[in-house]
């Protein structure tokens, strides 16, 4: 009798390695600052290794998000979009290559380019890559979609027993993307594809990968962890996700979180002493390469059949002395010699130093000149047409802000030399300019979700937390060209979604264009970007009539004619808006260390050190 049909019962173990969002840091080297990095896929790779040795069988899965969002990324994809397209694998499919992965998923950033980029960049892949939501076109349901990519994919490996035996598995790895592709990237996909809601496709496919033979199903879900109770098309659908009977384990991501961990304790059906999200195993390792997650699975073997009967799930971090590969450092060598070279290019001088240190709350030169490039080109680009006599204005968000980043997530361009990777430090994604046609009161509201990212304040209190941190600062607009008052003792009109929940509540108020009241019915030309004007973010989605047509130059590209051409002035415009004084209040706000040389920029808010909180910010209390 063959060890397959052996009628006894048998146990094994079987670990899931993952690596999510690792938005091709594929170096521990920041490409913004040009200096060596804490974190890296170059580290990750060393904990792989680890991971491997610990277990006799594994499997290595990627949960998406690996093509786009550095410097290095962006390099590659110009050498192969250019004249002399480059026809070299991709350095971060060369990289899972050589590391072994086993499959992996599409984000939503690998759509950032269009459908032929990623195309060209995900050749070469020795591993299959999987997307079970994404379609060209859709079908009666979901089993019926012309898919973009393989729904699913079945990895048949031997699996060691504790007995000594070995026995075949097939594991069934099946990939979701969110369905907010078809909205965030609709300029360059230009209704190329379609999406479904990632619970509603899992139910039709997870019974389809258990015909097909799968004796364990893993989801790789690049998707939050939300309440099961989400929308059909949720952005974070993993927690609903894990109630769809037949997954036996789930790669979340996404959200540049880490799951198990406190951040999700409040969190209805978590348990995170064993890691499991309704029951199912699940890890969200991070973003960066900064953790490898792992999944342990008890597995028993009973009448030719393979079940779960516990699990493990952690998240690893890579620490400070974790080293880096060699075979990874060598594999990308040439690429990043080549983008190292292309960043440090000079492009241009400022006489101030530009910083992001302080742009949720006062003046930023980071934001001020990126502002005023958007508001240069859609004025040369409507030059003669109609509108052309209306006021623009221009809606920039701080990408850079600490958050989940970190203490050394800011912009920090000190005064002289200008060069192209700075250019790429204040404007680290691949939008192209878009342009609104607002009135006043819209572009009101369009303030009041943006003040979402303040916590309400009580007259009176002390040092009460002013950022809320579940709120994105790339969500966080600020117009400039509009100045307002900004009411902290209201709460929030909307929420960090841009769904209304407080309807009396108006934080926005003495709303002026150039020192003159803003009247509701106003006409305006609102300077944006691709991602904004598709409303994402929670943002007013705007008639297509209302959309100027300014074709698709990448916002970065005007950014950097405008830094070359000298137009960087003294110091940056006052204020967007002030907070509405509130006597004997003060608030806590965290930052860069670096930000304590930079305090004269919020004077007004008398701000007093409170020293580095655990994660390394510096806090100051600052008055209102």
């Amino acid at each position: 009798m063959s060890p397959a049909n052996d009628p006894g019962t048998h146990r094994a173990n079987l670990r899931l390695l993952a690596t999510t969002d690792v938005h091709v840091h594929l170096l521990a080297h920041d490409y913004y600052a040009d200096r060596a990095a804490a974190v890296g896929l170059a580290k990750t790779a060393t904990l792989i290794a680890a991971a491997r040795a610990e277990t006799f069988s594994s499997l290595l899965l990627d949960n998406g998000d690996f093509l786009q969002g550095n410097p290095l990324g962006d390099h590659v994809i110009a050498e192969m979009s250019g004249d002399e397209a480059s026809t070299s694998t991709h350095p971060a499919i060369r990289v899972m290559n050589r590391l072994r992965y086993d499959a992996a998923c599409l984000g939503n950033h690998e759509f950032n380019y269009g459908l032929d980029l990623l195309e060209r960049a995900l050749q070469g892949a020795s591993f299959p890559i999987v997307c079970a939501n994404i379609a060209r076109e859709l079908g009666d349901g979901p089993l019926q979609d012309a898919l973009l990519k393989p729904p699913y994919a079945l990895l048949h490996l031997q699996i060691a027993c504790d007995d000594g035996r070995t026995l075949p598995i097939c594991v069934g790895v099946v990939g979701f993307a969110p369905p907010q592709i078809t909205q965030w990237d609709q300029k360059v996909l230009n209704g190329a594809v379609i999406a479904r809601g990632i619970v509603e496709a899992a139910a039709a496919w997870v019974p389809q990968l258990r015909a097909a033979g799968a004796d364990l199903v893993v989801a790789l879900s690049h998707s939050g962890i939300g309440a099961p109770d989400e929308p059909v098309m949720a952005e974070n659908a993993t927690g609903a996700l894990a109630l769809i009977p037949g997954i036996d384990a789930i790669i979340a991501g996404h959200s540049h979180l880490v799951f198990p961990s406190g951040s999700f304790a409040d969190l209805p059906g978590v348990c995170l002493a064993d890691g499991t999200l309704h029951g199912v195993p699940t890890v969200m390792p991070g973003f960066n390469g900064s953790h490898l997650g792992v999944i342990d699975l008890r597995l028993q073997h009973q009448d030719g059949r393979w079940r779960v009967e516990g699990s493990l799930a952690e998240a690893r971090p890579i620490t400070t002395d974790t080293p880096d590969d060699p075979d990874i450092a060598a594999a990308v060598h040439p690429e990043h010699e080549r983008a190292v070279a292309h960043a440090r290019r000079a492009i241009g001088q400022s006489p101030i130093a530009i910083n992001s240190f302080f742009a949720c709350i006062g003046a930023s030169a980071a934001l001020d000149v990126v502002a005023r490039a958007q508001i240069a080109h859609v004025a040369a680009s409507i030059a003669g047409r109609p509108e052309a006599d209306l006021p623009i204005v221009a809606a920039v968000a701080p990408f850079k802000a600490g958050g989940r980043g970190g203490p050394l997530n800011y912009t920090d361009i000190p005064a002289g030399e200008i060069a192209l990777r700075h250019a790429s430090d204040l404007y680290i994604f691949p939008n192209t300019i878009a342009a609104l046609r607002l009135t006043g009161a819209e572009l009101r509201e369009w303030l009041e979700i943006s003040a979402g990212i303040y916590h309400q304040i009580l007259p009176g209190s002390c040092d009460a937390p002013l950022i809320d941190p579940d709120f994105p600062s790339y969500n966080h607009d600020r117009i400039f060209g509009l100045s307002a008052m900004i009411d902290l003792s209201q709460p929030a009109r909307y929420d960090r979604h841009g769904i209304l929940r407080n309807p009396a509540a108006h934080r926005v108020q003495s709303l002026t264009y150039a020192g003159q009241p803003v009247d509701a019915g106003q006409e305006f030309i609102l300077a944006t970007n691709s991602y904004r004007a598709a409303g994402s973010g929670g943002y007013i989605q705007a008639d297509p009539s209302r959309h100027l047509d300014l074709g698709r130059t990448p916002i970065r590209d005007l950014l950097i004619r405008h830094l070359a051409s000298g137009a960087i002035p003294d110091q940056p415009e006052a204020p967007c808006f002030r907070f509405r004084p509130m006597p004997g209040t003060s608030v806590s706000f965290a930052t860069s260390p670096a930000a304590t040389a930079h305090l004269d920029d919020i004077a007004d808010l008398r701000p007093e050190p409170l020293g580095l909180d655990p994660d390394g910010f510096a806090r100051f209390r600052l008055h209102l």
